[in-house]
C-alpha cells in the first residue's frame, strides 16, 4: 500500500481562508508523485493525501476530509466509477475531478461519473513523458482544482453566513434598535450593475455556442429545448473537451435533442437540422463555400490554452452570417468566447451568457457579461425558452 497524508484540518476554524485540501487517488506512482508535486507548488492548494486505491479513498475521507478528489477511473480494489458515489455519499460537497485515459471506454465513463456527481474530468496524457501534453496535463488540472475549489468555498460561504455578535439590550426607555439588513452578497451586487444591449433587429441565421467546464451537463440540458431552433437553422458548438470524449458528446447531444449531431468534417456544408460539434483537438471555424457555408478544421495552435477554442469560431462566422448571429456562452474557465462575442456584438449580431448562480464556473460567460456585451443573462434553465423565442421574431 502506498499512503501518504497531510494532517488533516476538518476542525480548523481557519479552514475556509486556509488551502485547498487536494486528495489524490490514482494506482499509478508516477501520476501521484507528478500530481503532488504539482499541487503542492501552489500557494492555495495542498496535499491532502496520496492514495492508491479506490478503496482506501473511501475508507479514509472522513478522517482525510479534503476539498478536492482527483479520482483515477481504472484502479485495483474498487475503481473510480465504484468509488464515487460511496464518496460523495460521505462527503456532500466533495468536489471530484474523475481523470482517465484517452479511449472510449473512459470517454464513456467519465460521462456517466458526471451523471453520479463529479465536478468535472481531466483527460491523462498517453505519456507524461511528452513534454507539451504533460504540461497541458498540468495547466488543466491546477486550473481545475482552484476554480471548482473555490465555487465550493463561496457555496460554503453563502450557505453558512458569519454570525454577528449579539447586541446589547436596550435601554428600558431608550427607542428599540432595528437589526442592520445584510449586506448583499459582492456577486449579486456586481450582477446588478452588469451592463445589458438590445438584441439584434436582425433575425438570427444560426445558433452559435461555447461551453467548457460543467459544459457537457449545460449543453445536454440546453439542446432538449432546441428543437424548433435546431430545424430551422444549423447549430455549431465548440465544447473544451479531447478527442474521443467530443465523438461521445455528439452522440449524447443526439439523444438528447433528438436531432442529427455530430464532430464536424472538414469541408461538409453548414446546413439547418442538425448539430456540428468541434472535434477534439482541432479549430472549427465556417468558411464561405460558393453560396453556403462549411466547416473549416484545423491543427493549429491552442487559442486562450484550449485546442478546439471558441473565439475561432465565433469570429469566422461574421464573414458568413454578419449580424444574423445569436451567440450563446455556457459555463467555462478562462475568458475563451468574449472576444469572439465581442466581434459579433460589433457587427450587430446578439450574445447570451449564462449567469454565474447556475454556472459550474463563471469565467467564460462572466467575462463575455461584465465586457457588456450581452444582450441577456440567463440562468440555463431560462436560455433554451428564449433562444427559441428569438428564433420565433422576439427581438427583446
Amino acid at each position: 500500500m502506498s499512503v501518504a497524508f497531510a494532517g488533516s484540518s476538518a476542525t480548523s476554524p481557519s479552514r475556509e481562508a486556509g488551502p485547498l485540501r487536494v486528495m489524490i487517488v490514482d494506482d499509478s506512482v508516477v501520476i501521484r508523485g507528478l500530481i503532488s508535486r504539482w499541487v503542492g507548488a501552489e500557494h492555495d492548494m495542498e496535499v491532502a493525501a496520496s492514495l492508491r486505491t479506490g478503496l482506501e479513498a473511501v475508507n479514509q475521507i472522513e478522517r482525510i476530509n479534503p476539498d478536492v478528489a482527483v479520482l483515477d477511473i481504472e484502479m485495483p480494489e474498487l475503481d473510480g466509477i465504484s468509488a464515487l458515489p460511496q464518496l460523495l455519499a460521505k462527503k456532500r460537497d466533495l468536489v471530484i475531478i474523475m481523470a482517465s485515459a484517452l479511449t472510449r471506454r473512459n470517454a464513456e465513463i467519465s460521462f456517466k461519473a458526471l451523471s453520479l456527481g463529479a465536478a468535472d474530468y481531466i483527460p491523462k496524457p498517453e505519456s507524461t513523458r511528452e513534454a507539451s501534453a504533460a504540461d497541458i496535463f498540468h495547466h488543466d488540472l491546477i486550473q481545475k482544482i482552484r476554480h471548482l475549489g473555490a465555487r465550493l468555498r463561496r457555496k460554503a460561504a453563502v450557505a453558512s453566513p458569519p454570525v454577528a455578535p449579539a447586541s446589547p439590550a436596550p435601554a428600558a426607555r431608550g427607542p428599540v434598535a432595528r437589526p442592520a439588513a445584510p449586506a448583499p452578497a459582492a456577486h449579486a451586487a456586481s450582477s446588478l450593475s452588469l451592463v445589458t444591449r438590445p438584441f439584434s433587429t436582425q433575425a438570427p441565421k444560426v445558433l452559435l455556442i461555447g461551453s467548457s467546464t460543467g459544459g457537457p451537463q449545460a449543453l445536454m440540458s440546453l439542446v432538449t429545448e432546441l428543437g424548433p431552433v435546431i430545424d430551422r437553422v444549423p447549430v455549431l458548438i465548440t465544447q473544451h473537451m479531447p478527442p474521443t470524449f467530443t465523438t461521445i458528446l455528439a452522440e449524447h447531444l443526439a439523444r438528447s435533442s433528438r436531432k442529427p449531431s455530430s464532430e464536424a468534417v472538414d469541408g461538409e456544408p453548414v446546413k439547418p437540422g442538425r448539430i456540428y460539434l468541434a472535434p477534439g483537438g482541432r479549430h472549427m471555424r465556417v468558411v464561405r463555400s460558393g453560396v453556403d457555408a462549411a466547416i473549416s478544421l484545423d491543427d493549429g495552435p491552442a487559442v486562450n490554452f484550449c485546442k478546439p477554442a471558441v473565439d475561432p469560431l465565433f469570429t469566422s462566422a461574421i464573414d458568413i452570417w454578419h449580424g444574423a448571429i445569436l451567440s450563446v456562452i455556457l459555463t467555462g474557465m478562462g475568458s475563451d468566447g468574449m472576444r469572439g462575442a465581442k466581434d459579433i456584438a460589433a457587427a450587430g449580431g446578439s450574445v447570451i451568457a449564462q449567469d454565474e448562480a447556475s454556472s459550474v464556473v463563471w469565467g467564460m460567460p462572466g467575462a463575455a457579461a461584465n465586457a457588456g456585451i450581452c444582450s441577456a443573462i440567463l440562468p440555463l434553465n431560462q436560455i433554451g425558452s428564449k433562444v427559441t423565442r428569438l428564433f420565433a421574431g422576439d427581438r427583446s
